[in-house]
């Protein structure tokens, strides 16, 4: 025991240490760069001096995008929370309470209604943090409505995907949602509404196996990791070793599956430029410079 424990009174300590927070440094996983988290935030978690594309949450994502970070979340569908009566080492239900707890959000898909440059959007933000991203029942739906919202407001449809497959606890329910929202990309299709895809790290399984790989245009944030079967898997399949990068955006955009790679802080820029090519609307006039405006 020091002096300070054994003769300064505990209000006194209280006062002389210091508490740091866990989290007040961040250390980039490839770089092993320390960056303060306030500056990370800033920079839409993405490592200033490595470009690594940290994972950022669903609301943080939308608030980034949309005009004055102003936005309309809207409700998804609700459905069975077990319909499978599902339980391993907890039951499921104790799953989807924690997850709900600790992302806020009702399940893995998050829908949203805003102005993207003073264009009307919906988007939809695909959460790794609830259960991995993976895609159930409540996600499909969450997928269908956004793309029906879509139809009927007549805006362009974006999705930011992020998922691990298709979710194990609900099995066949899990699996039709793959034909289910292949069906709603069709239905958006026949309207002629544009459907835009950004995929995240990581994008894999029966997402990308539907409604990931059907959009018009396909978008990726660098070094995301995008395929169905896992790089170990495919190698133990084969037995050969797979190139370098295999099934990065980078290697990805090269073969012809990814047509762009964007790093996050320029997505909003190319999102809403696309977004009026692919409707034909006009670009909008830019602000008067503030001499201009008082001569006016």
């Amino acid at each position: 025991m020091n002096w300070i424990a054994n003769v300064v009174p505990p209000k006194i300590r209280s006062l002389l240490r210091r508490e740091t927070p866990d989290n007040l440094w961040v250390k980039c996983p490839e770089s092993g760069q320390l960056v303060f988290h306030k500056d990370l935030e800033a920079n839409l978690m993405v490592v200033p001096g490595s470009g690594y594309h940290m994972p950022i949450g669903a609301k943080a994502r939308l608030a980034a995008l949309m005009d004055e970070g102003l936005y309309e979340e809207l409700p998804a569908p609700e459905v069975p929370a077990d319909p499978l009566k599902f339980r391993d080492v907890k039951r499921y239900v104790d799953r989807l309470k924690e997850n709900r707890l600790k992302t806020g959000a009702y399940d893995a898909v998050t829908l949203a209604h805003g102005q993207l440059e003073g264009q009307a959007v919906t988007v939809a933000v695909q959460d790794f943090a609830f259960q991995g991203g993976s895609l159930g029942m409540a996600a499909g739906e969450a997928i269908i409505a956004g793309m029906t919202a879509a139809i009927e407001r007549r805006t362009p449809f974006i999705i930011f995907t992020a998922s691990g497959g298709a979710r194990m606890q609900e099995g066949m329910f899990a699996l039709m949602q793959m034909p289910r929202t292949t069906v709603a990309v069709r239905r958006l299709r026949a309207a002629r509404l544009p459907y835009i895809v950004v995929f995240t790290n990581p994008t894999t399984g029966g997402v990308t196996a539907s409604y990931a790989m059907l959009g018009d245009i396909h978008l990726a944030e660098p070094g995301a990791v995008i395929g169905f079967a896992g790089a170990r898997v495919i190698e133990q399949t084969i037995r050969e070793r797979l190139p370098e990068g295999f099934q990065r955006a980078e290697y990805l955009k090269v073969h012809g599956m990814v047509d762009m790679v964007v790093p996050r802080p320029q997505q909003r820029a190319t999102l809403a430029r696309l977004c009026r090519l692919l409707m034909r609307e006009p670009r909008p006039a830019p602000e008067p410079a503030p001499e201009q405006a008082a001569a006016a």
